[in-house]
């Protein structure tokens, strides 16, 4: 970590800014985070409007849209307008298998929150994105945050970039899940989702923009290294998530939809809201391969 100027590049090199003609797009963040208004998401989305909105989400990396109150299945529609949905057999259900619930409050185990990280880089293909609700919020606190990891590429010294760009590394599920889950529960899940290796640097399918892609919650270790030189450099990788300059934080109310690219950000569940309740849902999109 460094202080100083950083680069604060939202749009690709060359890329001019364009209008909208069919949303309103009001920027919560310097690089990442736009809140759209004027779309009525329990509708079909015209074509239109769909191409905007994914012209939004590659350049603001995260959307919002407040007080939607979708019904899960107006939220799995809403996300089949970018592909196929998964399960995840690691997560509680909702109303469907494709929906992932989040409840938590009083004496309510502990959820998946508290640590920055991509969703499912365990998987050889990680979701391309994800729609989340709200559906009950506590009086205060609860928040998400999301971190754009092409500003945390480019602002990597060049002497790390170096050593990365070329690099991959080891994702498994079980460091990520060994804490809510025994090992006997683990196991079996261990041939459907067997360890992979990404990129430590991939690049961006639509945009071509270069990100980094480890977290800490998936990425074990750095291929080729010995283990105390891929930690030392996985722990100044993943600490990049934490750069506020990066950084866009939502304060929920009840209803309010978060759509993000999860090839291009981290994200954040903050854990501040004992003894009060908070659920949510989620629905995720299929990715395909990183490169």
């Amino acid at each position: 970590m460094y202080e100083g100027r950083r680069t604060l590049r939202r749009l690709p090199e060359g890329r001019p800014e364009v209008p909208y003609a069919h949303i309103d797009v009001v920027p919560q963040g310097r690089v990442i985070g736009a809140e759209i208004r004027g779309t009525d998401l329990t509708r079909p989305l015209d074509p239109a409007v769909r191409e905007e909105l994914n012209r939004a989400l590659l350049e603001w990396k995260v959307l919002f849209f407040r007080g939607a109150h979708l019904t899960s299945d107006q939220q799995r529609a809403f996300a089949r307008n970018w592909g196929e949905l998964e399960t995840n057999p690691l997560l509680a259900r909702g109303a469907a298998d494709d929906v992932a619930r989040f409840e938590k409050g009083g004496d309510a185990a502990p959820t998946f929150e508290n640590v920055w990280h991509t969703d499912v880089t365990f998987r050889e293909r990680p979701a391309l994105g994800a729609v989340l609700q709200l559906r009950e919020v506590p009086p205060v606190g609860g928040d998400t945050m999301w971190a754009d990891m092409a500003a945390a590429y480019d602002n990597l010294p060049d002497d790390i970039k170096a050593r990365v760009d070329d690099a991959v590394a080891v994702h498994d599920f079980i460091p990520g899940f060994a804490r809510f889950y025994g090992p006997g529960q683990l196991a079996p899940l261990q041939d459907e989702f067997p360890p992979v290796t990404h990129p430590v640097v991939r690049t961006h399918p639509e945009t071509g923009r270069r990100m980094l892609f480890v977290n800490t919650s998936f990425t074990t270790h750095i291929v080729g290294m010995d283990r105390a030189e891929s930690d030392r450099l996985l722990g100044f990788l993943v600490r990049q998530a934490h750069v506020p300059e990066y950084q866009v934080r939502w304060r929920w109310q009840a209803g309010d939809i978060a759509f993000w690219d999860n090839r291009a950000t981290q994200h954040y569940a903050v854990d501040d809201y004992a003894p009060h309740r908070r659920v949510a849902e989620r629905v995720a999109i299929a990715g395909d391969r990183p490169y």
